[in-house]
């Protein structure tokens, strides 16, 4: 089987794991019990580690869609002699609803395919490969359904149809007609030996629908954005609140590992983690499509997180596993061949031990915009960001990896710059609420140092822009974040030269945009950023430049996939997605350059003297050519 593209993944979830479904029905990314346990079905790395796939035979056409405001997947087949509808969801618990999304969600797969029309023949293929395709569990029989057993690691396939099984996979083909229907149940837990199934076929679809309810629940209760791109931006709240971990409120910066950011190259990461790098920008996406209490647990899983590491070591750590957990360690999986034979397959990070300063303005730049929330903050969050404060006076000098994570020499990066200022102009803002009124002198003159510091070591007269080093030519897509945080208005005209550099000599020729174009100590290049395009658009939004940050943004989403999902970044010549699947910052851009476009044309209506228009959702070409 040639694998698919990787816009041709869906996303489900129940805010404790993740699944990646095919077009083709072939369920091939999934972890149990969390999102980032080994996997027990990884054809997405390897074709013999793994799948589930429900497949049905002369295909002519397929169609996707989520139900309306849920993360339950509907695919539509059509062959020769007739049409089906398969439903896929991860169950949430019981009667779940609101804010309770995936508290008590149980590790289990539901599927159900339903003939609508005449007849059609289905291939079953139930592969598990537990522990990233390195174990070959011992299949049995039992009462209906069938059993993987391999170590501790226990799943049931509850069927309906009897399973033939032998090395280590169940088989069946089956027809169904027009009205006739199956559903499969598939959990992880301890062994129950022959004991029959508690998954009937009414149970399973009882608990679909509950499923659907509960997302339902969630997005009327939490999504009320009105502006520009709505559907796309609320659609993009709900993949974030799926990369979620409820028990923790830790978002996971993708639902995949090593994923490539170049087909057959080496830049294959493993992003099932929690990066704090994102920290502020997440905390206004989930202001803007989800709601406040979101927001306020992700930052008060990062506050207890990072108070332990920087009291006993003095660091601050970059990336966290889901449960806050600090030490990462990357290992290669060198039995995986990878996405396309894109080696190495890495599990862990390595950047969970690099120095990154920004860090510090992500954690006070979050705490500043819940700082209502934050009114009766524990001593212990309170103290953290005082302890972060003094962190970032002490330490903005020094060099660091910076916001991508180089793994060449570390350098004066000026976003890391850029976020320590922001570090401290937030601190000062928060002194009160800190009871910190004293050492908020302290911060104002290393803030001000910080500022000079940009000002004349991050201004390039030759590039005629901001660059990405102190004493740097290099563009970085970075640097339009500084009229974001607020560090120089965008129309200053510092700001807008840059504006146009990074428009017109860090873009390809569609206009997306590249996070840089020089050396950073990994071999190989990559494709344009998604979320620097919408950075970009967020940026021209800020400038007034409307037109053009619409067509910015416009750019970007257009390489949405059927089902409303994005990945890192662009192929340079194709019109294919890469790198790691959906990535939560991608959407968090798109969320928050929305935000900004819908800011902009309000306050261009209203210096015009007339209504602010509501604007509906607004569908994005399906072609750059056509934009």
């Amino acid at each position: 089987m040639s694998q698919p593209s990787i816009a041709d993944y869906a996303l489900l979830s129940n805010c404790r794991t993740v699944a990646l479904v095919s077009q083709g029905g072939s369920v091939d990314w999934l972890g149990f019990p969390r999102l980032d346990s080994p996997s027990i079905f990884g054809r997405l790395l390897d074709e013999t580690a793994g799948h589930f796939s429900l497949q049905p035979l002369d295909l002519v056409h397929v169609h996707r869609r989520y139900r309306d405001r849920t993360l339950v997947l509907e695919t539509t087949f059509e062959t020769r002699s007739g049409s089906a509808v398969l439903v896929d969801a991860l169950a949430v618990g019981p009667h779940e609803r609101d804010h309770s999304l995936g508290t008590h969600s149980p590790p289990v797969l539901l599927r159900h395919l339903r003939c609508t029309e005449g007849e059609l023949t289905v291939s079953l293929e139930f592969v598990p490969r537990p522990e990233y395709g390195r174990v070959l569990p011992l299949l049995e029989p039992v009462a209906g359904g069938v059993l993987a057993s391999a170590g501790v690691s226990t799943l049931r396939l509850s069927s309906p149809l009897p399973l033939r099984a032998d090395a280590g996979a169940a088989r069946a083909w089956f027809t169904l007609r027009e009205g006739e229907s199956v559903a499969f149940a598939l959990e992880c837990g301890a062994r129950e030996g022959a004991r029959p199934s508690r998954w009937t076929q009414r149970r399973i679809l009882r608990r679909i629908e509950d499923t659907a309810r509960a997302w339902e629940s969630w997005s009327s209760h939490h999504q009320d954005y009105q502006g520009p791109w709505r559907e796309l931006v609320q659609h993009s709240g709900r993949v974030l609140q799926g990369l979620s971990f409820q028990p923790t409120g830790a978002i996971a910066a993708a639902a995949t590992t090593s994923l490539p950011e170049v087909t057959g190259g080496e830049r294959n990461w493993d992003y099932r983690y929690c990066w704090v790098r994102d920290a502020s920008q997440t905390m206004e996406a989930l202001w803007v499509a989800a709601c406040p209490d979101e927001a306020l647990t992700f930052f008060r899983f990062l506050a207890h997180a990072l108070l332990p590491p920087l009291r006993s070591q003095g660091h601050l750590p970059v990336v966290l596993g889901v449960r806050g957990e600090c030490e990462l360690k990357e290992q290669v999986l060198s039995h995986l061949s990878g996405w396309h034979g894109s080696r190495p397959v890495r599990v862990g990070n390595g950047a969970w031990d690099q120095r990154q300063l920004d860090v510090a303005g992500e954690l006070l730049g979050a705490a500043h915009r819940l700082q209502e929330q934050l009114e009766d903050m524990d001593e212990d969050v309170r103290q953290l960001l005082v302890e972060v404060a003094h962190w970032a006076a002490a330490h903005w000098r020094e060099d660091d990896r910076g916001i991508w994570e180089v793994r060449g020499q570390p350098r004066a990066f000026l976003h890391s710059k850029l976020m320590c200022w922001v570090a401290l102009d937030r601190a000062v803002q928060l002194a009160p609420r800190l009871r910190a009124e004293a050492e908020a002198r302290t911060w104002r003159k290393a803030q001000e140092e910080v500022r000079q510091a940009i000002l004349t070591r991050g201004w390039n007269a030759r590039a005629n822009a901001f660059t990405q080093a102190f004493g740097s030519e290099a563009l970085d897509a970075s640097v339009l974040l500084m009229p974001v945080v607020g560090f120089l208005p965008a129309r200053h005209p510092r700001m807008l030269a840059t504006l146009e550099a990074v428009a017109t000599r860090l873009t390809d020729s569609r206009g997306l945009v590249y996070r840089y174009v020089n050396e950073d100590g990994v071999e190989g290049a990559e494709g344009p950023f998604i979320l620097c395009t919408f950075w970009l658009a967020h940026a021209w939004a800020l400038a007034g430049e409307v037109e053009r940050a619409r067509d910015a943004f416009a750019r970007a989403a257009s390489f949405i996939n059927d089902v409303g999902l994005l990945a890192e970044e662009v192929h340079p010549s194709q019109r294919e997605l890469l790198g790691n699947f959906p990535l939560a910052f991608s959407h968090v851009g798109l969320i928050n350059a929305a935000w900004a476009i819908s800011q902009a044309e309000a306050a261009c209506s209203r210096a015009a003297g007339s209504p602010t228009p509501v604007s509906g959702f607004v569908r994005v070409p399906a072609t750059p050519e056509r934009l």
